[in-house]
């Protein structure tokens, strides 16, 4: 610590020797510092600012039906983002600033200062923005501020207004690609259906299902044939038990009658009304019933012509009739025989049916996955359509409820006004500044100059720097006369350095008046 001590004050001595070039070059450094700050151009400062009310009745009301973007979070992005070079050439539009530019050059130069001059400043909590700019002309500041609040506007209002509009093209054109895409997925079913309808049905049952409804069907008209087969030959036993009676002589009719023939064509007859009231043309019980009304006609028919060939050998006066109970039986066993008829043509096409079936086993179940990635497609496609209609409903009604509330509102806080006096150079605090940096420049000159011209303090600095014993020193006797030599120089460095001071700190307050004034 001792011997940087002594260093220092080797070096406080060795500066001292030349303070006067010391105090000679902060005299010069001050006073072009002093004339630089007054030749200073003045630059006047106008500023604006904005309040931006984000809030909104509808919001809370339309939440869950209109799409609410964070309007806080577009307008900070809006304003830290808005000093960009096409707003910057629009504003040298706006304010006439283009007018002084001549060449490309001095256009590049102006866009560069208006970016690095143009200020924009706000609270995130509050959504105050305050837009400022200095320029040697007061009417230009004034103009630019104008201009910037402008574009500040236009563009949070512009920007939502087409973004909305890109983002509701984008979803008609979805729109319009998801309904190319159900038509043809519609079609494609469609077509499907047609060329499988026999193994998909109604589309309401699927293989498995049509085969057990056919196999059920199968089963319920064997178990009725069986029924009608058994209640038939319970007729037939019956019958055999009756024998026919002569009743008296009637006149011989010109028809002939086949009474159980007559009677089996009758049941079968009313059999077929019912049917067709039920079925068409193509239902295998009406089939089955016409197959065997047009046989038993045909047996009706050539046992009347038998009867006819065989009426000339016998009594025409004699007519042979039935008991009615024979003829009773005679028509019940009709019914059941047309009865038993129509459901074996039912069993034939439930067994056709289900024949057809089991044979396309190894096919139905290719079938059915087609068919179901078909649906599978058409769905993916229908719930995308359903959803892009929703949000389209959705952005048609955003933008409804922003002509109506508006995004964000715009408030004029504090205009910007034409400033009457400069708010830069501070020369109030720039004058003291350059007294602090001449005296700094004095020290330095004087702290160089020691070094240049070094000289030797006391007798252990040159013994060390010369590494030679030292066997004594000379001391310098001091008489009056360079007592008062060195009194005088003193008092002349100290007067010059008061004057210095002095001098800056009368600068500062002249300059502190005239602003005043």
């Amino acid at each position: 610590m001792e011997e940087v001590i002594r260093q220092l004050v080797g070096y406080v001595r060795g500066m001292w020797r030349y303070r006067w070039w010391g105090l000679l070059a902060a005299w010069v450094v001050g006073i072009g510092a002093a004339v630089g700050i007054f030749l200073m151009p003045d630059r006047y400062e106008s500023s604006a600012r904005i309040y931006v009310d984000t809030q909104s009745v509808l919001k809370p009301l339309m939440s869950g039906l209109a799409v609410q973007p964070n309007v806080d979070q577009q307008i900070a992005i809006l304003s830290r983002t808005l000093i960009s070079r096409p707003n910057v050439e629009k504003l040298i539009r706006m304010a006439d600033l283009d007018l002084a530019v001549r060449n490309d050059k001095e256009r590049e130069e102006l866009i560069g200062r208006l970016t690095s001059d143009l200020k924009i400043g706000g609270s995130g909590r509050d959504n105050i923005y305050k837009l400022s700019y200095m320029d040697q002309s007061p009417e230009v500041a004034k103009s630019v501020v104008q201009s910037l609040m402008t574009i500040f506007v236009e563009s949070g209002l512009g920007d939502k207004r087409k973004d909305t509009d890109s983002a509701r093209r984008f979803i008609e054109e979805q729109i319009r690609s998801y309904e190319q895409k159900l038509e043809d997925a519609e079609n494609r079913v469609k077509e499907f259906k047609l060329e499988n309808m026999a193994y998909i049905g109604d589309g309401k049952q699927d293989y498995f299902g049509q085969l057990a409804e056919v196999t059920a069907g199968l089963s319920e008209a064997r178990l009725a044939l069986r029924e009608a087969e058994q209640s038939r030959d319970s007729l037939q036993r019956q019958l055999l038990g009756e024998e026919p009676v002569l009743l008296p002589e009637t006149p011989v009719q010109s028809g002939i009658s086949i009474p159980e023939i007559d009677g089996r064509i009758d049941a079968l007859e009313k059999n077929l009304d019912g049917l067709l009231q039920r079925f068409t043309e193509a239902h295998p019980d009406v089939i089955g019933t016409r197959r065997v009304l047009e046989q038993l006609k045909a047996e009706r028919d050539a046992e009347v012509q038998k009867r006819r060939d065989a009426m000339p050998d016998r009594n025409p006066s004699m007519n042979v009739n039935a008991n009615p109970v024979y003829q009773q039986m005679k028509l019940a066993l009709s019914e059941a025989e047309a009865r038993v008829a129509s459901l074996r043509a039912r069993v034939a096409a439930h067994q056709g049916r289900l024949e057809s079936l089991k044979e396309a086993a190894e096919l139905v179940p290719q079938i059915e996955a087609q068919f179901t990635q078909l649906n599978r497609d058409y769905e993916v496609h229908k719930k995308n359509y359903d959803s892009l209609v929703a949000r389209r409903e959705s952005a048609s009604m955003s933008v409804d409820m922003e002509s109506t509330s508006g995004m964000a509102e715009f408030r004029v806080i504090d205009p910007p006004s034409q400033p009457l006096k400069p708010a830069a150079p501070n020369r109030i605090l720039l004058m003291p500044a350059a007294g602090v940096l001449a005296l700094a420049a004095g020290l330095a000159v004087s702290f160089l100059l020691s070094q240049i011209r070094p000289t030797f303090q006391d007798a252990r600095s040159l013994r060390e720097f010369t590494g030679l014993p030292l066997l004594g020193t000379v001391s310098m006797v001091a008489n009056d006369k360079w007592r008062s030599k060195k009194r005088r120089g003193l008092m002349l460095f100290a007067g010059a350095l008061t004057s210095f001071v002095g001098g800056f700190a009368v600068l500062t307050v002249l300059l502190a008046v005239l602003q005043k004034a």
